[in-house]
């Protein structure tokens, strides 16, 4: 599947900003079964300071400052991506013996999936978290087997409710609150997971919603989207990750498009900074993700501008 995502982003301060630092994830993964063949990120004001890099969880930032005042800042990520159904997970093992192969032990061969087994800001272990997920994880079940009925409980238990709770809710008052946005969701499935010894990491992305029969596709009427990614460990060798989405109980497929992953949502938070000035803002975001037709295969798309894909 051909994906066009265009992510806006504006900020209105008043008064003026004096100065601004930021740092964007805005630019789609290349993972197994992603490919970005075209990515461009404007910024109005142009910065004067801009560069990229690689975090320490592989995903790709753009840091950009801005030295002069200004009243808004305008980020739009313009990206197209060809997308591939994920291949199916292999058997899992059993849950005890998962989290057993990541438990620190003298002379353990090391696995970086361990670094998604410790709370993080808002994704803590706690006795809470383990009660609620108990009940999918009976002695001896395979590891897949138990998430993915974590994931339907979650999904039935907690109401969908985009006023309820905003970026900076923890885990633990969303599990009280049983009702929050996807991140919430996301959030209350990483800190289950990992309170009972499983990695998990947090991923940001878009899924590719259709309008009802008849109606036109709604230009900003999109918007980012959060699910999780549980290790799978193996009897030998590297494990894998397995992605599911509790806010729709499914796992994400050709429709999703990946942005980067982390620990919870404030390692990959779209747009981050720090500012001097503008002592209150207005924050609009429109997103808007478009299929693509694909006349037998991907188009070969020409090396954009440097300059406009950090």
């Amino acid at each position: 599947m051909l994906l066009h995502v265009v992510h806006e982003t504006t900020y209105d301060y008043i008064p003026p900003v004096k100065t601004a630092h930021h740092v964007a994830h805005l630019r789609p993964a290349e993972r197994d079964g992603q490919r970005v063949l075209r990515h461009s990120l404007t910024i109005d004001p142009q910065p004067e300071q801009r560069s990229t890099s690689t975090d320490v969880f592989g995903n790709q930032r753009c840091f950009f400052g801005l030295q002069g005042a200004h009243e808004r800042l305008r980020v739009v990520a313009d990206s197209v991506v060809a997308t591939a159904a994920p291949r199916e997970p292999a058997d899992s093992l059993p849950w005890e013996q998962a989290r057993e192969r990541l438990r620190y032990h003298r002379g353990a061969e090391y696995d970086a999936a361990a670094e998604f087994l410790f709370p993080s800001p808002y994704v803590p272990r706690h006795d809470d978290l383990v009660a609620y997920a108990r009940p999918s994880f009976p002695a001896g079940r395979p590891l897949l087997d138990a998430a993915r009925e974590l994931t339907a409980r979650i999904h039935a238990d907690f109401a969908y409710v985009s006023q309820a709770t905003d970026a900076s809710t923890p885990a633990l008052e969303a599990l009280a609150l049983r009702k929050g946005v996807c991140q919430d969701f996301a959030h209350v499935m990483l800190g289950c997971l990992r309170s009972l010894g499983l990695p998990a990491r947090y991923v940001s992305g878009y899924l590719l919603t259709e309008p009802p029969p008849g109606r036109p596709r709604l230009v900003g009427s999109d918007a980012s989207h959060a699910w999780v990614s549980v290790y799978l460990p193996s009897e030998h060798g590297a494990g894998s990750w397995a992605d599911l989405d509790p806010t729709n109980d499914r796992a994400p497929g050709e429709d999703y498009v990946t942005l980067a992953v982390g620990r919870d949502y404030a390692d990959v938070s779209p747009i981050r900074g720090v500012i001097h000035g503008g002592h209150h803002h207005t924050l609009d975001v429109a997103v808007t993700v478009t299929p693509l037709p694909d006349a037998g295969g991907a188009p070969t798309i020409a090396d954009p501008n440097p300059e406009e894909t950090p």
